[in-house]
């Protein structure tokens, strides 16, 4: 005997899954497009150039404080310092292999950063420590200013790069070329390099 309810019934199952089906077929071809839209869109750049700063605090005894400002520029990274409480005349300038000031005198900041063991040398030498800035020269106030491109620092993920690492300033001119510092003396102040954020 011919059932018509039943048959009626079997077919509204078969549309419900059909229609559930082809939702889920649809689901899955909305999603893939997604991810392939977003693994196509271009990383976002930085909005400007990496940029890092060093605040420089005084060592026990010392009066000496300033702001050294590290920018990467097509050629190089530009290096600009602003220090004061500094005695007249020329100062060693480096930056040093750890980012630790805690010492009192800093001497937890380690040596000069030297990641290519290379002699100490003034900035403008090829062979020369990564850290090796020369000297700041301190006016009668005792206030130093300096801007140079720096050809050897970094400031991207690389061995060369002073993130992380730390800015210290001498009690004495560094006279580059004696090993392994430059006979620059006591550290009279020390900042460690952070990434900066960018304007």
């Amino acid at each position: 005997m011919f059932d018509a309810a039943g048959l009626t019934g079997h077919c509204e199952i078969d549309g419900i899954m059909n229609f559930f089906r082809a939702s889920v077929i649809a689901l899955i071809f909305l999603l893939a497009a997604g991810f392939s839209a977003q693994s196509q869109t271009p990383a976002e750049k930085p909005a400007g150039p990496l940029k890092a700063v060093a605040v420089l605090h005084p060592t026990a005894g010392s009066k000496v404080s300033g702001t050294v400002t590290f920018t990467e520029e097509a050629d190089g990274v530009k290096v600009r310092a602003e220090i004061t409480g500094l005695t007249p005349g020329n100062h060693g300038f480096h930056v040093h292999e750890f980012g630790d000031c805690s010492a009192a005198d800093a001497s937890s900041a380690g040596a000069h950063f030297n990641p290519t063991h290379k002699p100490h040398a003034g900035p403008d030498t090829p062979e020369r420590h990564v850290g090796d800035m020369g000297n700041v020269q301190a006016d009668a106030s005792g206030k130093a200013t300096l801007e140079y491109v720096d050809h050897q620092i970094s400031l991207t993920n690389d061995e060369r790069s002073a993130i992380g690492r730390s800015v210290v300033v001498h009690a004495k001119a560094d006279d580059l070329k004696s090993q392994p510092a430059g006979d620059s003396g006591a550290r009279v102040a020390c900042g460690v390099i952070g990434r900066a954020k960018n304007q």
